[in-house]
């Protein structure tokens, strides 16, 4: 007994080190200066990419990633962990924002400070113009980054053996390929893929869709820390190289705070505060295409309560969604 424990410790800080060295630190949140003052607690901007890195033509086919290259944001989202729990608030992509000046290296100017979509910020300068962004526009300092592609999470959803998930309804829908029929199973990595990315199904649109991508989210978690990889190491090994395939992080962020920020969306209890940015209105129509617009005055009380880390009193969205 006594070897086996010791030839699984082994096998896990392998493991360990493999993935430590692995880990994509490419995000640096400090590339616009400091950003806001750090308030309590800690918050983790977590961002689902288009990303088809990892993808042959046929599963781009198979997963109707669509077209294009480089990467764009799928799914933004702020994780805040304090004394009063856990706080997931989505940031709806095509949320109406001022994106901060920067510097364009494509043309080697200036571009001054400008309204337009939160996703636009991704398009014109990756990861740290859409940290900038967050924190210009909510005041809350972004403590670490953490994005995952297509690829990298059909193949994390596949080695845990899929998620349990519950729908109250059939679910069906061309673009993304999501065909679901009402009630609980499993579902695996190309079918996780589709819901989490179909919105015309949904009465609300892209808040629908940002609410169910906390949901699964949390559903992922819970299953991921029950799942017998976390127990053996010969299965964290294809959980690891999965999610690392395409998972890119800040400079500061290591494995240990990576597994800080999975369990915080289980919440320390199993449960998790889920939140969709407050918004009073919704395809608006602008000059970048119709928008949605953050509601100033409820979203000013949110943001203040989790920059003091004080318990969060708004359900935020036109739907509050609280496990």
């Amino acid at each position: 007994m006594v070897a086996l424990m010791t030839t699984l410790a082994l096998a896990a800080c392998g493991t360990y080190a493999w993935a430590e060295a692995e880990l994509n630190r490419g995000v640096d949140l400090d590339a616009y200066g400091d950003g806001p003052t750090a308030g309590k607690g800690t918050n983790y901007l977590i961002v689902g990419s288009d990303s088809r890195d990892g993808l042959s033509d046929a599963d781009v086919r198979d997963l109707r990633a669509g077209g294009g290259g480089g990467r764009r944001t799928d799914s933004i989202m702020v994780l805040h962990t304090g004394v009063n729990g856990t706080v997931m608030v989505s940031l709806p992509r095509d949320s109406w924002v001022t994106i901060p000046g920067f510097h364009d290296p494509a043309t080697g100017k200036d571009v001054p400070p400008a309204k337009d979509k939160l996703n636009a910020a991704f398009a014109y300068g990756g990861p740290e113009l859409l940290a900038h962004t967050v924190e210009y526009n909510t005041g809350l300092r972004m403590d670490h980054y953490a994005e995952i592609g297509f690829a990298g999470f059909v193949k994390a959803v596949d080695a845990i053996g899929g998620v349990r998930f519950c729908l109250d309804r059939d679910i069906k829908d061309e673009k993304s390929g999501a065909d679901l029929r009402r009630g609980c199973r499993t579902l695996h990595g190309r079918e996780a893929l589709a819901f989490v990315r179909q919105r015309h199904q949904e009465a609300e649109g892209d808040l629908g869709r940002s609410a169910n991508q906390q949901r699964f989210l949390s559903a992922l978690a819970r299953e991921a820390a029950t799942s017998r990889t976390f127990l053996d190491p010969s299965q964290l090994y294809p959980l690891l190289d999965a999610g690392l395939d395409t998972l890119v992080v800040d400079r500061e962020m290591d494995l240990r705070q990576l597994a800080r920020m999975f369990r915080s969306l289980r919440g320390s209890d199993g449960k998790v505060r889920r939140i969709v940015m407050p918004v009073d209105a919704v395809g608006l129509p602008t000059s970048k295409g119709n928008v949605i617009r953050w509601d100033t005055a409820r979203a000013a009380v949110l943001l203040r309560q989790l920059r003091e880390d004080r318990p969060v009193t708004d359900a935020g969205g036109r739907t509050a969604h609280h496990r």
